[in-house]
């Protein structure tokens, strides 16, 4: 008895442990309030402005084509799979056969991903594809990694089935395929069943190699949240996660009734009535399919792919302008007006998290972004190596609104033009006021403070640092008046000794996600850009802002200008010239400013008196007068410039030992692991010792005999 409830309060706990958090995420998604803390009444207002989201109804539109066109072809290559190992008759080929059948299961994902992506753009070199990647790539990936689970959902039920039937059913005057399809299909569609619904459901829930193999004008519902989740995390998202996770719960569910041996214990009635309910939703999944494929149908369709940073242009969120739903509209009434034609205007709008993870990205020749808008020192090594072209200035009349001092960037400053200057800004420090020490936030006030803060021991796990390797080398070298551009060797290895040592002080390395972590309270200091930093101190009134300061009391951090470029091997270059003109309009490039709370090139910005109001005391903080009048000295010393290909080389070495160096750890790693290591060998005593008396107490002088 007390075993029994021993036995439930363990599964109890178990399943508390395991599903705690998603009845958390359920609950939140039906808040009230714009909160992912504090519940605030029930309301399906979430829901609501879930499915007003043009974006994510489309992904999710993406998302069943993909899962149901995955699932139907991988069920019927997994059957035909199934039937033909079934039929082997040498043990050895056939064991042979069912071990590369399973590679793809038990690769890790991220391993299936690359080396797809990387087959996938070694093909597209050899046929001459413009954009190796997209819908085709990613469906033939999907199919591939579900082929291991069809097959081994249906191979059994071949196995279970008595040969002779087939036979017989020839011998009485059936085809081969007659056989099949009334003898064969009827005893192994339990299994088939469930390896179409597994299929459907690991398709629909892929991430990671969906990342690798999908281009840049296919977005799926999985990508959609991870693209969510680097950036505020809002309650609509918590609805997404709700609705997917029903989703899989119901299908999970009907898959088990389907099962033999529910079946068995079921009556015909129920037999039919679920027969009737899993043909009830597959036919739901296809129609809603059928009826998003309609609504946003087109008899032609503009396609334009952006590739631009998290949280770096203003969406329509909190009443703001969704800068690409207006640029769609307004170029569509203009083809209209212009040619006497209806188009649709389709954004694919894609976020990256660094210049790095932008610049591997192009770098592949796997995409076909035809916007991207990176930072200065990266635009001169994408010049260097091909990877963007020059600007048609007569295609861009908006160009001239961009301030004089700012159209020939050191980035840019040839008779060719390949950049239009989006935004420009500084690196600062953001504080948690209410966790600092009074004698730093005194510093802080007095205007004194520097880069010193940031590798204060007493702010240990309280630190984020930049997750890419220019910016927080940079932080290293402004602190210690090491030139970020100059610098030699010996210098690089003194930043990275200064990283090194502040590797232990650090809670993580971050990008977008230290909106998030600044915001809850999670940390209490972070080197990130002004803008940033600055409407992070507007969601969270305990956080504040400086500009960090040598000994000298001069600023000492990099400024750095975003500019927007078309790709070398943009699909619409004629649509991309469009974008950016439209950009660099006032309407956008104001509410743009607003929302990024960076520094504008654009003198519509600078001179709107709408921009002045709304930004107040800010205005000054981000056009400071003392940045502003030393623009063209912070530039020449503090911005970034693309480095040597041995300073890269080296950069990148130094990086990835700092990220894989486990001093942060100290000798608690290893403890933990030699405690692991122990419990296990103990473990595994105990079991042999366990055998070792179960064989004498059972192993008889008879049974020794009979062996």
């Amino acid at each position: 008895m007390k075993k029994k409830i021993f036995g439930n309060i363990y599964t109890v706990l178990i399943f508390l442990f395991l599903y705690m958090p998603i009845a958390v995420l359920i609950l939140y998604s039906f808040n009230g309030l714009n909160s992912t803390s504090e519940f605030q009444g029930f309301s399906l207002k979430w829901y609501r402005e879930l499915f007003s989201d043009s974006a994510t109804l489309n992904a999710l539109k993406n998302t069943l084509i993909l899962a149901i066109l995955s699932a139907i072809f991988s069920t019927i290559i997994g059957t035909m799979a199934s039937y033909g190992i079934n039929k082997m008759q040498n043990k050895h080929i056939k064991s042979a056969t069912m071990s590369i059948t399973k590679i793809p299961m038990v690769n890790p994902d991220i391993v299936v991903g690359i080396s797809m992506m990387l087959l996938f753009v070694f093909v597209g070199g050899i046929i001459g594809a413009k954009s190796n990647l997209g819908f085709g790539t990613v469906l033939i990936a999907h199919i591939t990694f579900n082929l291991p689970y069809v097959i081994l959902s249906v191979l059994p039920k071949f196995k279970q089935m008595d040969k002779s039937l087939p036979e017989a059913a020839q011998d009485l005057g059936c085809t081969p395929i007659q056989s099949f399809l009334k003898v064969e299909l009827p005893a192994i569609l339990p299994g088939v069943i469930s390896g179409l619904i597994m299929a459907f459901t690991l398709s629909l829930d892929d991430f990671v190699i969906s990342y690798f193999t999908i281009g840049s004008g296919f977005e799926t519902l999985p990508i959609r949240i991870y693209s969510m989740t680097k950036k505020r995390v809002t309650p609509d998202m918590y609805a997404l996660s709700t609705l997917i996770f029903v989703s899989i719960l119901i299908l999970l569910l009907v898959s088990n009734l389907t099962s033999d041996k529910n079946r068995e214990k079921m009556s015909k009635k129920a037999k039919k009535i679920t027969k009737i309910v899993v043909g009830v939703i597959f036919a739901i999944i296809v129609i809603i399919t059928a009826v998003v494929l309609i609504v946003t149908a087109s008899t032609e369709t503009l396609t334009l792919n952006v590739y631009n940073w998290g949280e770096y242009i203003s969406d329509g969120s909190e009443d703001t302008l969704d800068t690409n739903k207006a640029f769609t509209e307004y170029y569509e009434d203009w083809y209209y007006k212009e040619y006497g034609k209806k188009i649709k205007v389709q954004l694919n709008y894609t976020t990256y998290a660094s210049n790095e993870d932008m610049y591997a990205k192009l770098k592949s020749g796997a995409t076909g972004y035809d916007i991207v808008i990176p930072s200065d020192y990266m635009i001169e090594r994408l010049k260097k190596e091909g990877l963007i072209q020059p600007l048609n200035l007569d295609k861009i009349p908006n160009y001239e609104n961009i301030m004089e001092e700012f159209r020939n960037p050191f980035y840019d400053n040839g008779e060719e033009k390949y950049t239009a200057m989006y935004t420009y800004g500084v690196i600062g420090i953001v504080y948690n006021k209410d966790r600092l020490k009074p004698e730093d936030l005194e510093k802080i006030e007095k205007g004194e403070a520097g880069w010193e803060l940031l590798w204060d021991e007493d702010y240990k796990g309280q630190i984020l640092q930049f997750n890419n390797s220019r910016d927080a080398m940079g932080t290293a070298m402004y602190s210690l008046g090491i030139s970020v551009n100059y610098a030699t060797e010996e210098e690089w290895q003194i930043a990275f000794e200064k990283l090194r040592e502040q590797k232990p002080l650090v809670q993580s390395y971050v990008m977008d996600e230290i909106f998030n972590k600044m915001e809850s309270g999670e940390a209490t200091l972070a080197a990130y850009y002004a803008g940033d930093c600055m409407t992070m101190t507007e969601i969270n009134p305990s956080l504040g802002f400086y500009y960090p300061k040598n000994e000298k009391g001069e600023i000492s951090t990099n400024i750095f200008a975003d500019a927007i470029c078309i790709p070398t091997n943009a699909e619409n270059p004629e649509l991309a010239h469009a974008y950016i003109n439209y950009m660099l309009s006032e309407e956008p490039a104001v509410a743009n400013a607003e929302y990024l709370y960076y520094a504008s090139p654009n003198k519509l910005v600078v001179n709107n008196e709408g921009y002045k109001e709304t930004l107040g005391d800010d205005y000054d903080v981000i056009y400071d007068s003392e940045l502003e009048s030393s623009l063209e000295y912070m530039f020449e010393n503090f911005a970034y410039r693309n480095l040597p290909d041995e300073k890269l080389h080296l950069l990148n070495a130094l990086w990835e030992t700092l990220k894989v160096d486990s001093a942060a750890f100290g000798g608690e790693i290893y403890i933990i692991c030699a405690i692991i290591a122990v419990l296990l060998i103990a473990f595994f005593v105990y079991l042999y010792i366990i055998r070792r008396k179960r064989r004498k107490l059972y192993w008889t002088p008879q049974a020794k005999q009979k062996n």
